[in-house]
């Protein structure tokens, strides 16, 4: 499988893609005014207290407070530890405390950035955590030979260091082939970096950032870049030469794979990645089968429908379903990862009778599931046959980065229908007619609405103003909704 990783660089915001075969399978997006926080650590203050949800409001700087669970909190600066405290939240924080917590999820909508005192410093293999006392090994290394190997040779490499150092590191899917020496160098940079964070805590007096983890472009050199991945292309040259810094300081290896893109045709547009990213914002998906997708995201969940569409089959019905739902599965698994979609997840497949079609989709489902980044688990098939997954979400999701909801229909994807305003405003016109003293009333609304009311609606309009003994008037306005109307009296 041929694979690329393509880095657009702005001064406005900075867009990486993963293309797989020609296919887009993921799209980051980090705006100037809007940077990620996930991975930063921050000296914060504890706002409030919710002993009810055992959680509490952490202000750490930014525009809204940040949330901390009581299972987020492994200790407190002043040495409490959760297990001592009997999982009670007023027994770790209190209002006013100071409190040292990372980022583990960035603000979404309305809800603040989500927090833990769990500190860790990442590097290309390597996931130190000082508060934690074992090693632990990504479930994605799955050959047990190569784990068994991964844990001798860290254990080995770790003979150099203190026996408080030891403890509290997880070897991540890249260090899957490393050696001792990269182990090595990587735990070096590990323990430079966490001095460095000790020292900004104890100079902290006030709210303030300790660390920031890498901007997006060095974060997928760290996080992306994978067996398999051909080229990194890169269409800035200032940013090429940071990647190459950075490269030569973590794992020269990479250098070969690192590439300048000169030329003059945006290198999104070359992959058609503008597309891809245009597509992903709409409801619906088209399978190639002619079956087709609508997804729809929500606060609570994000709801998958699948539909045979235009596709009739050859044989018989089950077979055309089984063919549709075995397409969906494989397109579902990347567009979750291409739209960034996370939390709850709910899949409606197309009814299927035989046992094995089923099973052979949930297979489908899974596989395709493995190529994912983000943690993703199916927990059941409900009774009424719908597949219950979830995705770990960490960020935002494109749409919520590159939309905003409508104004117009305040995000609800609905808006009456012309017949229903107009029917609205006969109701408030009687209203008015018995509510105020007038000559006449005046009607204001957009052009849909008034057009309705003076053909279709008209034998309704005359009816009315002989039983209110008045006459109606009506004006368009063009900055008018279709929802939006007017009824003055005169």
């Amino acid at each position: 499988m041929s694979a690329e990783i393509l880095i657009n660089v702005t001064p406005m915001e900075t867009r990486v893609a993963l293309v797989e075969n020609g296919l887009v399978q993921e799209v980051a997006i980090e705006r100037a005014r809007r940077q990620g926080i996930v991975g930063n650590i921050y000296a914060g203050k504890v706002a409030r207290v919710l002993p009810g949800m055992q959680a509490a409001f952490v202000d750490i700087g930014l525009e809204k407070a940040g949330f901390i669970h009581v299972d987020d909190i492994v200790s407190t600066r002043d040495g409490t530890d959760r297990n001592a405290a009997g999982g009670d939240i007023r027994q770790l924080l209190r209002e006013g405390q100071k409190v040292v917590v990372q980022v583990i999820k960035d603000p979404i909508g309305s809800k603040g950035a989500r927090l833990t005192t769990q500190l860790s410093v990442s590097s290309r293999y390597l996931v130190y955590m000082p508060d934690v006392a074992h090693i632990g090994i990504s479930q994605r290394i799955e050959a047990e030979t190569e784990r068994q190997r991964l844990r001798d040779e860290l254990g080995e490499a770790l003979t150099d260091v203190s026996e408080e150092e030891r403890q509290g590191y997880i070897l991540r899917t890249a260090a899957e082939g490393a050696g001792i020496e990269d182990f090595r160098s990587e735990i070096r940079f590990l323990h430079r970096m966490w001095e460095l964070i000790r020292e900004n805590v104890k100079r902290a007096s006030t709210t303030a950032c300790l660390y920031e983890d890498l901007p997006l472009y060095l974060r997928a050199l760290r996080d992306m870049v994978r067996p398999g991945i051909e080229k990194v292309r890169i269409d800035s040259r200032e940013i090429h030469l940071q990647m190459v810094k950075f490269a030569e300081l973590v794992n020269p290896e990479m250098l070969n794979l690192i590439e300048h893109y000169p030329g003059e045709r945006p290198l999104f547009y070359l992959y058609s990645v503008e597309d891809e990213i245009n597509r992903a914002l709409e409801r619906k998906v088209q399978l190639k089968s002619g079956g087709y997708l609508v997804f729809d995201q929500t606060e609570a969940m994000t709801t998958v429908d699948v539909n045979t569409g235009g596709f009739v089959g050859h044989r018989n019905l089950e077979e055309t379903i089984f063919k549709t739902n075995l397409e969906a599965a494989t397109v579902i698994a990347r567009q979750l990862r291409l739209r960034n979609l996370g939390g709850i997840i709910i899949i409606d497949f197309i009814d299927m009778v035989e046992a094995e079609h089923r099973r052979q989709v949930m297979r489908t489902l899974e596989k395709a599931l493995e190529k994912d980044r983000a943690k993703t688990g199916i927990t059941t098939v409900s009774e009424l046959g719908l597949v219950e997954m979830t995705r770990k979400r960490t960020s935002e999701s494109l749409g919520q980065i590159l939309c905003q909801p409508c104004p117009v229909c305040e995000g609800r994807g609905r808006l009456k229908s012309p017949e229903t305003v107009c029917y609205e405003i006969m109701r408030e016109i009687l209203r008015e007619s018995r509510a105020f003293e007038c000559e006449k009333i005046l009607v204001l609304a957009s052009q849909l609405v008034i057009d309705r009311l003076l053909d279709e609606d008209s034998a309704y309009i005359a009816d009315l103003e002989e039983f209110i003994r008045r006459p109606i008037q009506f004006r368009v306005e063009t900055l008018y909704s279709q929802e939006q109307y007017d009824i003055i009296p005169v």
